[in-house]
């Protein structure tokens, strides 16, 4: 089990510099180096981009206001690497869960790229808020694990771009860092220390973004039981990205959180639940018990009117019930737009350095597959920010 000190530990190098995870011997080092190595050649490097699902989801013809405004940010399981089809992205089915729940259209803008680390936020953040989104999710942290990003500079660079997306009024939601621990392509001792690094930096991540004013879902937990039971259905095929179930379980624990920062949860589910395990506790404790628990959240809150007591930051912890999204929608002109835009956007990449019968015969089986273009603010530069390093694993 993580310890409270250290996440504290972690958050704390974040605030003031320094940090990192631990000091490993040579021999060791040799050996997760090789480790690692196997892992990179079994899963290999991420082919294609994520399909790109910006747009406006839900249909309610009887409402003439704007849409609800959501951006998503992230690597690429925020970005749906893994899926052929848009509308089984993470962003998509947030988009409809939270049309559903509010009963009005969402736009989504998905600034999210495939290999980013926590410190690609800052570009992204940029991005987003040309949209003026109203909420943003965030999923980050695999790539800086990957990566042996120090854990004190990852958590810092979340900090900052969640302080700077509610400093421009957008409310953050923030799926923290998967454990890594689930993945199949991982050896021993190599998938102990990334379970280990991956949960610590997890813990870091609440601490950090509830001491800023955002909340937190633990991605990690979610993953681990439910995926290792059933790697088939929830892994893609390459054994580490999420396939459409599996960003779907995700989607639904983010979802009731997305809808609680903007005041659209149900009010008879507010009130924490004792016998759920739901409660009040000092920030550093709540970050380590979300940890070992998917799908629950953490935010601030306050103890007889003042936010800090003797252990730092009163946070509350819930396990907020999910709910089944339903089937992504948009309408048929958007759709139509969207197909046609990718499919002329495979043409032209095909055609280059190929003869013209060729493109066209491909651009012909495109038409196969279901895709989207960018259609809000910032959609095309992330879809050309998309490829990832061929080092990157997430």
């Amino acid at each position: 089990m993580i310890r409270t000190r250290t996440a504290r530990r972690i958050a704390a190098a974040a605030a003031f510099g320094g940090g990192g995870v631990g000091i490993l011997t040579g021999a060791m080092v040799a050996v997760l180096y090789t480790e690692a190595k196997i892992a990179r050649r079994t899963v290999g490097v991420p082919v294609g981009q994520p399909p790109t699902a910006d747009g406006v989801y839900g249909e309610f013809p009887e409402f003439d206001g704007p849409p609800i405004r959501l951006a998503v940010l992230g690597d690429s399981s925020a970005a749906g690497l893994g899926v052929d089809n848009p509308l089984h992205t993470p962003g998509a089915l947030l988009a409809c869960g939270l049309a559903a729940v509010a009963e009005r259209p969402v736009q989504l803008v998905n600034v999210a790229k495939s290999g980013a680390q926590s410190s690609d936020l800052e570009r992204q953040v940029t991005l987003a808020l040309e949209a003026e989104p109203e909420v943003a999710m965030i999923m980050v942290g695999a790539n800086d694990v990957t990566h042996q990003v120090r854990p004190a500079d990852s958590v810092r660079r979340l900090e900052q771009a969640t302080r700077r997306l509610l400093a421009a009024g957008t409310e953050v939601v923030v799926g923290t860092c998967p454990d890594l621990g689930t993945i199949e392509p991982i050896a021993q001792p190599l998938r102990y220390l990334a379970r280990q690094w991956s949960r610590s930096l997890a813990a870091a991540q609440t601490i950090a973004v509830v001491e800023a004013g955002g909340r937190t879902v633990s991605i990690g937990a979610l993953l681990g039981p439910e995926f290792a039971a059933r790697p088939g259905d929830l892994f893609g095929p390459d054994r580490f990205h999420p396939s459409a179930e599996g960003y779907s379980t995700a989607a639904m624990a983010i979802l009731p959180s997305v809808c609680a920062a903007l005041d659209l949860w149900p009010l008879d589910e507010e009130r924490p639940d004792s016998f759920r395990g739901e409660g009040v506790l000092p920030i550093a404790v709540a970050a380590v018990e979300a940890v070992e628990e998917g799908g629950t959240e953490v935010a601030g809150t306050q103890v007889a009117g003042n936010e800090r007591g003797p252990r730092g930051r009163w946070a509350l912890l819930r396990h907020r019930r999910r709910r089944r999204i339903p089937a992504p929608t948009q309408s048929d002109e958007q759709a139509d737009g969207q197909a046609e835009g990718q499919i002329e956007g495979q043409a032209d990449g095909q055609a280059a350095g190929k003869t013209e019968g060729q493109a066209e015969g491909q651009a012909g089986d495109g038409k196969e597959r279901k895709g989207a273009t960018g259609t809000g603010p910032g959609g095309r530069d992330a879809a050309e920010g998309t490829d990832a390093p061929s080092s990157s694993l997430i």
